[in-house]
């Protein structure tokens, strides 16, 4: 490949990617994988494109190869400060959250459904935010914010303070933690990923809407 190939190939996978991360924040998956795995084409050894994908790829809930996508970021930047919590995704036991977590909620006596969310919650939240830092200087916090998130998720209504205190640390560091979840995985109330109930109140909105397109569609009808 000449030079100004390669330029070329740069600009026009650089671009993909700037339309695929566009569509990520849009929940437009199938198109913001397919503008990476173009980019890829062109770029295969960027380090950051095969994060994005795996960015991509744990919001459409497809983890194994989520997890692929992180292994080429490793063999591609094994020095990054960034690689040993991410290798730690490919580790068999627990990691201290999910210690402290599954402890403190099996304590609580809560359902195995709703440990397991917040593990799964945990597993996607690692994932999704790619090579930024991630620092855990106390398990608990955030250990305390995923219960919470998760119970919020399930319309458990329990106060911050209560959750807090069952962890032994601050309602304000579990706000932040709790915060940042919310953000980068774009958590909803009722969401289909966490929710554990058997009956999803969205299933009722998904119903209503549907009904009322339907009753326009007649009223149209001339």
């Amino acid at each position: 490949m000449t030079s100004q190939s390669a330029v070329n190939n740069a600009k026009k996978a650089a671009a993909l990617y700037e339309e695929a991360m566009a569509a990520y924040q849009h929940w437009e998956l199938d198109l913001a994988l397919q503008k990476l795995e173009s980019a890829l084409r062109l770029m295969p050894d960027n380090a950051s494109y095969h994060v994005a994908m795996a960015q991509v790829l744990a919001r459409m809930g497809d983890f194994d190869r989520a997890l692929k996508s992180l292994a080429n970021f490793l063999r591609l930047e094994p020095e990054s400060p960034v690689a040993p919590r991410i290798e730690q995704l490919f580790a068999r036991g627990m990691d201290p959250v999910e210690e402290v977590l599954t402890r403190t909620m099996t304590e609580a006596h809560l359902p195995i459904e709703l440990i397991g969310a917040a593990i799964q919650l945990w597993l996607e939240f690692r994932i999704v935010i790619g090579a930024e830092p991630l620092v855990i200087r106390k398990p608990e916090v955030w250990a305390a914010a995923l219960d919470y998130t998760v119970r919020k998720v399930n319309l458990h209504d329990v106060p911050l303070t209560q959750i807090a205190a069952l962890y032994g640390v601050s309602p304000e560091s579990v706000r932040t933690n709790h915060q940042r979840l919310v953000k980068e995985l774009d958590i909803m109330p009722c969401d289909y990923r966490y929710f554990t109930g058997d009956q999803n109140p969205l299933d009722k909105l998904v119903e209503a809407a549907d009904l009322l397109e339907h009753l326009e569609a007649r009223f149209r009808q001339e």
